[in-house]
């Protein structure tokens, strides 16, 4: 953690001498040259409290309501615009000015010796979003590592550490712009415009992200950083094969000799639903409670809605809910989101519907009860015996009719008779795929031609190099995040890919419908060989979800070409 602390420390000075701090310094300098002794010292200090809180706190907001990536950004354009354009016009600088000091203690009021201190924390307050959109790719990465720290301790501390490493270099800019800029008072007028003038300029640059091309390319130079490790990635089905052949079908850590009368081993006591956020199916949106549960069958299943791993194995549950429920199985669905647009209830309430689920649904936005379970992947299933014990579980896909099996032993260990068997089907994943899950965002992108791929706005060029089997590549201009990749302009993504069906998760900016025009080796994908949300050669994308875009009806090695309109953001590309 001292470790963490020093490089956000060192990250935020490093950031308060780039370019992109430019908008800021000539609102810093003049607070620097005017009031008390102190009024640089209360800047710094109401800037550094500012930023750290307002960033760690509108990360969560975004975060938690699944809005575009972009939008602390743009807020801190508008900012910089209003800044600008008040400093241009002096009649409005002096309203402006008038309204701020109404906010501000008289000056009989303060303490002896305050020297503009107050007044000073308050302009720099109101700089810290302004000041956010300087961090460019240094800030993602310094979130992306305080991402895995709680939020009191190692979110803050992280973000407050960046702040007063930029604190401490603004601070000396402003007492040597207090003796530079001494000899210019006479001009102020003329350089409040100037400064105006800049900032207004900078911040047309910002939205014709010029100012993140030149991070871009020092950030292509920095060590890439590697996002919560802890969190194992979605498996594909021969990697989850390979895992299952070396653990068993169970993972038997833990394990009790003693057995039930079904046969099957038991593993422990199951943990309890715990950290939940919202309920969904139940009475009142009421929480369940293992303890209420118990005397019924209880299947947990860690899912997450934009998993194709997960769709697939929902019209199982979705069947032996159907069919057990009555006989004494409560199946309950723990979202565990992957994506920060995972998070939002509202988004999770509308996968409910639409899936046709009608058994429970807690969700998990912290990972709070998948860690009580030690889980690892999704989809992941937990059965638990009538006294509360984990019997049986699966990682993956697959293996319904065992499962199915197992649901009927535990309830006719609990003198239940379950009867006929389902007749449950579903989608499978195709034999012969060879490509693996491939994330666009910066923290988990592999296999592109482009080279690392780094947080930041990017010109990739107009054509990119031949692919290789099982590679992409970036062409045009990209806004890239830790988890994803947003169309700027001419933004196109190339994929080599063994499999039969392509999915990528796909979002659009603001909900706004936004065309991704789509091409198979060349040519528009004809809708015989299209996904089911793709037509005439073109997916429309607003909801951020999963899209099936390629059904090819076998797998074989192909080119998929997306052209993404400005403001479509994807996550990541999945196969079956």
């Amino acid at each position: 953690m001292v470790l963490l602390l020093l490089f956000a420390f060192v990250a935020g000075a490093a950031t308060a001498l780039s370019p992109c701090v430019l908008p800021v310094l000539p609102v810093v300098l003049s607070a620097g040259v005017t009031g008390g002794r102190r009024r640089p010292l209360g800047v710094v200090a109401g800037l550094a409290v500012s930023f750290a809180f307002a960033t760690v706190a509108l990360v969560y907001v975004i975060d938690a309501l699944g809005l575009p990536d972009s939008l602390l950004r743009d807020a801190a354009i508008v900012v910089l615009l209003l800044f600008g354009l008040s400093l241009l016009v002096p009649s409005l600088s002096a309203r402006l000015e008038a309204a701020i000091g109404r906010l501000v203690p008289r000056p009989r009021r303060l303490p002896s010796g305050d020297g503009g201190f107050w007044s000073g924390v308050l302009l720099g307050a109101s700089l810290g979003l302004v000041y956010a959109p300087c961090a460019g790719p240094i800030l993602a990465g310094v979130i992306t590592v305080s991402a895995s720290q709680d939020f009191t301790v190692g979110r803050l501390g992280v973000a407050l550490a960046y702040a007063v490493g930029s604190a401490v270099v603004l601070y000396a800019l402003m007492l040597g712009g207090r003796r530079l800029t001494s000899r210019l008072a006479p001009r102020a007028g003329v350089l409040q415009m100037a400064t105006g003038a800049i900032m207004v300029a900078v911040a047309v640059a910002m939205l014709a992200d010029l100012d993140t091309r030149f991070q871009t390319a020092i950030a292509d130079d920095l060590p890439a950083v590697v996002v919560n490790p802890s969190k194992e990635l979605e498996e594909s089905g021969r990697v989850r094969s390979e895992l299952a052949a070396v653990k068993g079908e169970e993972d038997r850590s833990g394990i009790r000799k003693e057995e039930g009368g079904s046969g099957l081993p038991v593993l422990g006591a199951a943990p309890d639903f715990t950290g939940n956020q919202m309920w969904f199916n139940t009475p009142a949106e009421r929480r369940l409670s293992l303890r209420e549960l118990r005397g019924k069958v209880v299947l947990v299943d860690f899912w997450t809605y934009t998993c194709i791993n997960c769709i697939r194995t929902l019209p199982y549950l979705k069947a032996w809910d159907e069919r057990y429920g009555d006989d004494g199985l409560v199946i309950v669905g723990v979202h565990t989101p992957e994506f920060p647009f995972e998070r939002s209830a509202g988004n999770v309430a509308e996968a409910i519907g639409q899936n046709g689920i009608r058994y429970a649904v807690a969700q998990d936005n912290d990972y709070a009860t998948w860690n009580a379970y030690g889980n690892q992947y999704w989809p992941a299933k937990y059965l638990i015996d009538a006294e509360g014990r984990v019997r049986y579980l699966h990682f993956g896909e697959g293996a319904y009719d065992r499962t199915e099996g197992a649901i009927r032993r535990l309830l006719a260990e609990a003198g239940r008779r379950p009867g006929a068997r389902t007749q449950a089907s579903g989608e499978r994943a195709s034999s012969g795929v060879s490509t693996p899950e491939s994330y666009l965002g910066a923290a988990r992108a592999r296999g592109f031609v482009n080279g690392p791929i780094h947080a930041g706005t990017r010109d990739f060029g107009t054509r990119i190099p031949e692919l290789p089997p099982d590679t992409l590549g970036y062409e045009g201009t990209w806004r890239i995040t830790p988890e994803s990749a947003t169309a700027v302009r001419r933004a196109r993504l190339r994929l080599s890919f063994g499999a039969r069906r392509v999915y990528l998760v796909l979002g659009s900016r603001g909900g706004t419908p936004r065309g991704v025009r789509v091409e198979l080796d060349g040519r528009p994908l004809p809708d015989r060989l299209a996904g089911e949300d793709v037509r005439d050669a073109r997916a429309v994308v607003r909801r951020q979800r999963l899209y099936r875009l390629v059904d090819l009806g076998r797998a074989g090695r192909h080119e998929l070409t997306l052209e993404l309109a400005p403001g479509i953001s994807g996550y990541a590309f999945t196969f079956g």
